[in-house]
């Protein structure tokens, strides 16, 4: 069973529809036992990065994903659920952030001719052979939507990157662990391949 975590952060029906075409049991959820029950774990997320911290920490989630993460529970953070395991993000200043990977949320930097937020497809780059890529061709499209971007301490933790106004750092990963910059869930075949690699390891 894949637990979704609820903190009120959108994008949860998305992901859930993404896990039941696929055939995968799954739960939305904010309860701490269904949570430390589930197989896997997915931190989905849209908004700001503050909001999304206080969020975690009203409802005492922080403490669970933290559990979850040193039980070696394959984890998957999504766009803001990504941006959230990092050490803080430039969108909230003196907002701490989970912390469990190390690297700074940056804000794409303003280039003529390109639109902020990134909203649309890019391709990606692979690298460090990530497990969630398993069975992809290079170069596949997936859809973004961000105004802020993560750049890794330690670039082997680094499996895609893309390009959009900066070198971004799309995808990670470091043990048990995933995260995609990008929505896996609304990238057609390529995400519903991502999310089957997620749910098979």
């Amino acid at each position: 069973m894949i637990a979704i975590i609820d903190y009120d952060a959108g994008n949860l029906k998305s992901v859930q529809k993404a896990l039941d075409f696929l055939h995968q049991d799954c739960v939305v959820t904010r309860d701490f036992h269904e949570i430390r029950q589930a197989d896997k774990v997915i931190l989905p997320g849209v908004g700001s990065f503050g909001e999304a911290m206080d969020q975690l920490k009203k409802y005492e989630l922080d403490k669970v994903i933290r559990e979850v993460a040193e039980e070696k529970k394959p984890f998957l953070g999504i766009c803001l659920g990504l941006q959230l395991l990092f050490e803080g993000s430039e969108e909230s200043s003196g907002v701490e952030g989970l912390h469990l990977l190390d690297g700074q949320i940056l804000r794409i930097p303003d280039t003529e001719g390109l639109k902020i937020p990134h909203i649309g497809w890019n391709s990606l780059d692979f690298q460090n052979n990530g497990r969630l890529f398993a069975g992809l061709p290079e170069h596949p499209y997936v859809y973004f939507v961000h105004s802020y971007y993560m750049k890794a301490k330690d670039d082997m933790i680094v499996k895609a990157t893309t390009e959009y106004g900066t070198h971004i750092h799309a995808s990670v990963e470091q043990d048990n662990i995933f995260a995609c910059q990008f929505h896996p869930e609304k990238s057609s075949t390529v995400g519903l391949k991502i999310l089957e690699n997620f749910a098979g390891i």
